[in-house]
């Protein structure tokens, strides 16, 4: 797998500038998608020629993959956070659900852009990054599990590695429900026209639901 989609003397640029291309980009693939986000707009709303954008990135692909790449490194960060904190499987669950709360509101068109790369119509560009983003957070999760289990939090007939994909499934619907305008019309539907308003009640019923799943019966 390719480490950049990028031309090196995009890494030679200041920093502020990169961001803000990087932004800009996932901003219009976010709310047109791939084949009709324009590089016009882009070099635009970045302040750069499209010369320079082309100097960057061979191709609109390239770009969008950059894209892509730093989503999955936004991820890796925020799970790294995760593995070296302390606590128990369930203390760790409840600062993701937090995370994804905080995460969703500061970083909405990054979550609708991972929403729109996920589509059918992007499997082709994305399909070996998104296979490095869910192996990642697969492999995490299975691993919390299988470690409660040993402490005996956890009932040891439940598969680590389905509990893992049943968890990332949750974890992703939730961060589309705080994003996502047909998501979070849905959770008002389920939940009420308040409930983005209620993060604590959230907390703490996705918490009973998970501890329902995983823990043995008293």
């Amino acid at each position: 797998m390719k480490k950049s989609y990028h031309k090196a003397i995009f890494d030679r640029i200041p920093h502020k500038r990169r961001h803000k291309i990087i932004d800009v980009a996932i901003d219009e693939f976010a709310n047109k998608g791939f084949d009709h986000a324009n590089i016009n707009q882009i070099a635009t709303g970045a302040g750069v020629s499209v010369g320079s954008l082309y100097k960057y990135f061979d191709t609109k692909e390239d770009l969008f993959l950059t894209c892509v790449l730093f989503g999955v490194e936004t991820l890796q960060a925020v799970l790294d956070e995760l593995l070296t904190s302390p606590g128990d499987l369930f203390s760790r669950i409840e600062k993701i659900v937090r995370i994804i709360q905080r995460h969703s509101r500061e970083q909405k068109t990054l979550i609708i852009f991972y929403n729109e790369m996920t589509s059918e119509s992007n499997t082709r560009l994305t399909r070996e990054l998104a296979s490095r983003m869910e192996t990642l957070s697969a492999g995490i999760y299975s691993a919390l599990i299988r470690e409660a289990q040993k402490a005996g939090e956890v009932h040891p007939e439940i598969s680590p590695d389905l509990f893992a994909f049943f968890l990332d499934n949750l974890f992703m619907m939730l961060q589309f429900s705080y994003a996502c305008s047909y998501y979070r019309d849905r959770f008002k539907i389920y939940a009420g026209e308040k409930i983005l308003e209620q993060d604590e009640l959230v907390v703490a019923q996705f918490m009973r639901f998970f501890k329902g799943a995983l823990q043995q019966p008293d």
